[in-house]
């Protein structure tokens, strides 16, 4: 069995999670490569909920040290409440409460106990990707610092505006690149004691995470590292975003505006308080892929964000990601040399696209949801339960071991053709 040279571009949870599930493969030999001079992952926390859980044990075996490690806080239920309007405070429903809970975790931690396994010497960082070259016999990647090297199979795990997906789509690229989903947010990451005191101790009694939905905007907040943190969030609407600028500062006068409609709620003023006690506070807007041709061009492709970056509504961009990670996986395994790099990534393309654009456009219309714009719905409390429900059927309801066959069986189609 002739060795797999893979490179990984991108070394954020997407690229970390996806080095740990091939290294694992005696014939893959991998390499990944970060352009920023350490790694890191943007953001607060990342929700792994237990479908997310499950498919991460199935691709890295040792997930549950890695979570634990990590400070993962395991979430009694999601607890989506009404938080404007006359019907203030009112339950719509809680998730996750089968006994089996979702984990919050914050990003930073996650990503280095991820790390932490992988051996130092295929792990570069300050190398920003310049090119990718096909070559008779694989691939050759170039970085800005002049460096170069030669790889059976590269995947790109740079992120929503990563330069792999530019040379995956080639001439489409710009056609099917990302854009603004309507809705900005703005995180903290604050003190227990501190969030406590702002938003009510009744909303602390149990680690259970909170979404309060509303009039043109969603509040959040979720407990971290073994409960010594909260991440506090703002979302709402986005009347005119920028296709250019995604990020707008914010101010107690551009919050209160925004919010005007929850301010006799129970949970606005508080928030408000909590997401400006940062320096320099901002709000990012959303984007997402609303449309992709292809994972895959060659013995190239791209997995994560690259790929099919979503609005965070359902709380499984991470959960795509890993799901990515088991697929390459089993596919890797199952082929004998380099050369059948090429039909493995036609596999992976034509069993995860699909999935990916289903859950992409639900998101989007879970986000119109929560933040009252959807017509039918408005701010009604049963509509909201009828409504909402059912929308994670379509994450959960996942066979993981029927999606690998699915992918293997694929695998044999594309490499008899």
């Amino acid at each position: 069995m002739t060795s797999t040279r893979v490179a990984i571009i991108g070394g954020g949870l997407a690229g970390a999670i996806l080095a740990n599930a091939l290294i694992r493969i005696s014939h893959v030999d991998i390499n990944v490569y970060e352009s920023a001079p350490e790694f890191s992952d943007r953001g607060a926390a990342v929700v792994l909920t237990s479908t997310a859980q499950r498919c991460l044990k199935r691709a890295v075996p040792s997930a549950h040290e890695i979570l634990a490690k990590a400070g993962a806080v395991p979430m009694n239920s999601t607890r989506l409440v009404i938080g404007s309007g006359p019907q203030a405070g009112a339950v719509i429903f809680d998730l996750g409460q089968s006994g089996d809970p979702g984990l919050v975790i914050h990003r930073a931690s996650l990503l280095r106990e991820l790390l932490h396994p992988l051996p130092k010497d295929i792990l570069h960082t300050s190398k920003t990707l310049a090119s990718i070259t096909p070559t008779q016999d694989g691939v050759r990647i170039e970085f800005e610092d002049g460096t170069q090297a030669q790889f059976d199979a590269v995947i790109g795990a740079d992120g929503i505006f990563g330069k792999v997906r530019q040379h995956v789509l080639g001439e489409a690229a710009e056609l099917h690149s990302a854009s603004p989903a309507g809705f900005w947010d703005s995180r903290n990451l604050v003190p227990y004691e501190k969030a406590k005191a702002a938003l009510g101790a009744e909303y602390f009694e149990h680690d259970r995470q909170f979404g309060w939905v509303g009039d043109g905007a969603f509040i959040m907040h979720d407990i971290l590292e073994d409960r010594k943190t909260v991440q506090c969030v703002i979302s709402a609407v986005e009347k005119s975003p920028s296709k250019t600028d995604r990020k707008h500062s914010l101010t107690r006068e551009s919050l209160t505006e925004t919010l005007s409609s929850w301010l006799d709620g129970p949970i606005a003023k508080g928030m408000i308080d909590l997401i400006l006690d940062q320096p320099d506070p901002h709000g990012y807007s959303q984007w997402d892929h609303r449309s992709t041709p292809t994972y895959a061009n060659g013995r190239v492709c791209i997995i994560g964000d690259a790929a099919h970056a979503m609005t965070p509504w359902q709380g499984f961009g991470a959960g795509m990601a890993i799901e990515d990670a088991m697929i390459l996986g089993a596919l890797f395994r199952n082929i004998l040399s380099p050369d059948g790099v090429e039909s493995t990534f036609k596999a992976f393309d034509g069993v995860r696209r699909p999935r990916c654009e289903r859950i992409i456009h639900s998101s989007r219309g879970t986000g119109e949801i929560f933040c009252g714009q959807d017509e039918q719905v408005g701010l009604d409390l049963d509509k909201f339960r009828q409504s909402l429900f059912s929308r994670w059927d379509l994450i959960d309801s996942i066979d993981y071991e029927a999606h690998e066959k699915e992918a293997l069986e694929k695998l044999q189609e594309v490499s008899a053709q």
